[in-house]
């Protein structure tokens, strides 16, 4: 006997219903179940009262702050590989804050990535956050990118940090560039207070002990028209993956082209083997505000080759950061930490037991 045409509707609904219903399930973990909510964190009394200084198109509050001079403006990159690490560098920032209400994100992302994806998840975790995405054009970029001695370095979204200047509003005039494989365990207003003087673009710790010369290759050093980009400076090696910039200062002086000059020589006759820290000391090195190295206890993830532990330097500490290759949630993962990994763990937001799969 021939079924009525109301059988099959209603066959259709229900596998339409359970089709949806299945979908919903599997996708939902990937935004709101990877990593768990972070405790939220409230102002201490005494924390400035938030006054815009420019416009913004945020329509839910967050213009005054995006664009206030009196709160601390942090610009971070976010992507798949690095997210892990993003997140727990955000909570450490929050919790050790005594104003964090008065903190603004501003996260670049590429333009090629997941944005909508990346948004959710910082939402999630994060629903109080004042932070804003801006997409990443790495078309420019990528045509002056040299290969380096770790295929990591040569990520687009690397070299993002040279065009912060460009992507945030006008109205931020002054920004604290962290990365992503890093910990503060100190009020980040203390490092964003650092003074530039009346020139420096950028205040970064210095490390004059390193052996500057080995930044770059012996074709640099033996040309003079080169090496001579160093004279009557005392270049130091600083880390580019904890900077205090004057982004006023930054846009008069047009840095982000300076860089852009350096990274075409380089194309032409390798003069270095890093990705973006190179073209940062041959602008700035030597012509930086001093910051104290407490806040960057860099190369707790070894050297770009093995990623071998390391201890910390010394002195006081104040921001922990695993430059190099070994990151500490990979080696956790892989049942294999450093002891100071055991330090970045308690700021891991990753629910126990999601996956990391999209």
């Amino acid at each position: 006997m021939p079924q009525s045409p109301i059988f099959h509707f209603l066959h259709l609904l229900a596998f339409t219903s359970f089709a949806f219903a299945t979908t919903a399930t599997a996708v939902t973990p990937l935004i709101t179940k990877q990593f768990r909510e972070a405790s939220e964190f409230y102002n201490s009394p005494g924390c400035p009262a938030m006054i815009a200084t420019g416009h913004g198109d945020e329509s839910n509050g967050q213009a005054s702050i995006l664009c206030s001079d009196q709160a601390v403006h942090v610009a971070m990159t976010l992507d798949k590989p690095y997210i892990r690490g993003s997140m727990a560098a955000i909570f450490s920032v929050l919790q050790h804050s005594s104003c964090p209400r008065n903190i603004a994100f501003h996260f670049v992302v590429s333009a090629t990535g997941n944005a909508s994806l990346l948004r959710a998840t910082i939402s999630s975790s994060f629903p109080y956050l004042n932070f804003k995405l801006y997409h990443f054009d790495d078309t420019t970029i990528s045509r002056l990118i040299s290969t380096s001695i770790r295929s990591a370095l040569d990520c687009p979204l690397n070299y993002a940090r040279s065009y912060l200047a460009d992507l945030l509003p006008s109205c931020v005039r002054r920004v604290l560039y962290l990365d992503s494989d890093l910990v503060l365990v100190d009020d980040i207003a203390l490092l964003a207070a650092t003074r530039l003087g009346d020139n420096s673009v950028l205040a970064a710790p210095e490390y004059c002990n390193a052996n500057f010369i080995s930044y770059f290759t012996p074709m640099f050093w033996s040309n003079p028209l080169l090496s001579l980009t160093f004279s009557n400076r005392k270049a130091c090696y600083f880390n580019t993956g904890v900077m205090v910039i004057d982004l006023d200062r930054w846009r008069e002086g047009d840095y982000t082209r300076k860089i852009e000059e350096w990274m075409g020589i380089q194309k032409r006759m390798r003069i270095y083997e890093l990705g973006s820290l190179p073209p940062f000391l041959l602008v700035f090195a030597g012509n930086i505000a001093p910051v104290d190295q407490r806040w960057n206890q860099h190369g707790l993830g070894g050297d770009n080759f093995e990623g071998l532990c390391r201890d910390l330097h010394p002195g006081p500490v104040s921001l922990l950061h695993w430059s190099g290759k070994g990151k500490p949630w990979a080696r956790l993962d892989a049942k294999r930490p450093c002891p100071l990994d055991a330090l970045w763990a308690p700021y891991d937001l990753l629910e126990a037991s999601s996956g990391l799969d999209y």
